[in-house]
């Protein structure tokens, strides 16, 4: 689904183009621990039902906020990727045999959280003949089928570009479809070896497709090599496939083995991002250091459907 393009008048970028010199990490980038009553209740839980979040395989430095608040990103169908990207701190390597029952585990944790919102994603699971496709599928119905009231978002992988797989999921209706494009296209061979960037920007369009009513959304880890101006393309190509909420935060390199940071984009890099995306058309932008793919997720459905209440969303 192709959508017309504002013009925008030139962007020079940032200031000083280039690697901001700082040894440590800047004190935007710092945040409290976590470890209060909820977090420990939460984690609890999930070991208790035999669940994998995101928050925790990828290391994300806002788990102790978003589990106070009672939110994670479950992650299905294991812990363990088929695919090694250079910057992600999920395992990779052989993944154990799927395990049908995970759906209605899920369901249970999401009951007694009380969620309003629900978070789904996975490892890669090339090994699966729809990369797992169905259990995405089935989590949505019995998450639905206890909290009919919830809004489910879920953050697919690409599955190798399998259109039929893509349909068993938006079958579900989901009310959210996500898929993160990540990087620029010039990085993708040394970031994400395993995905290709048209492959992305056509699920998401593709996704727009079947199920104009789903709200559709992408992420891009900025600090990992891209220049200024390919970033903006990266938003222009998601807003070619309509693609509604972005978000937009700083890449943190999980250990020495991965793929190392080029450089760190300021708070007020950031905010000038914000504001291109949403002039080019985007129902709501995410951005900031710390911003990850469903970081505050809870508002930003809320933000994108009142944009689209409005009527203000540009349309195909």
């Amino acid at each position: 689904m192709a959508v017309a393009l504002p013009v925008l008048q030139a962007s020079t970028g940032p200031a000083q183009p280039g690697p901001v010199a700082i040894v440590r990490k800047p004190s935007w980038l710092k945040v409290k621990a976590p470890g209060g009553p909820a977090y420990g209740q939460v984690k609890a839980m999930m070991r208790e039902l035999g669940l994998h979040t995101v928050c925790e395989e990828a290391r994300c430095p806002n788990i102790g906020e978003c589990w106070e608040h009672k939110a994670a990103t479950f992650m299905i169908l294991g812990d363990v990727c088929t695919r090694n990207c250079t910057y992600c701190a999920v395992s990779h390597g052989t993944p154990q045999a799927y395990d049908p029952v995970e759906p209605v585990r899920l369901a249970e944790a999401v009951a007694r959280m009380g969620l309003e919102h629900v978070v789904i994603t996975s490892v890669d699971r090339d090994d699966l003949p729809n990369g797992g496709a169905e259990a995405f599928a089935a989590c949505i119905t019995e998450i639905k089928a206890r909290l009919p009231d919830s809004s489910v978002e879920v953050l697919i992988p690409d599955f190798q570009g399998s259109e039929a797989a893509l349909a068993i999921v938006m079958a579900a209706r989901p009310d959210i479809l996500n898929h993160n494009l990540e990087t620029a296209e010039r990085l993708y061979r040394l970031a994400r070896p395993g995905g290709r960037y048209d492959r992305a920007l056509r699920l998401l369009a593709n996704a727009r497709g079947m199920s104009p009513d789903a709200l559709t959304k992408s992420g891009i880890i900025l600090g990992m090599g891209e220049e200024w101006d390919e970033v903006i393309e990266c938003m222009r190509d998601l807003r070619r496939s309509d693609v509604n909420i972005l978000t937009l935060g700083q890449y943190l390199r999980p250990s020495d083995g991965h793929l190392p940071i080029v450089r760190y984009y300021t708070p007020g890099e950031f905010a000038e991002l914000r504001d291109i995306g949403l002039r080019l058309g985007f129902a709501h932008v995410q951005a900031s250091p710390l911003t990850r793919s469903s970081y505050h997720a809870w508002e930003q459905i809320d933000k994108a459907v009142e944009y689209r209440a409005a009527g203000t969303e540009m349309t195909a």
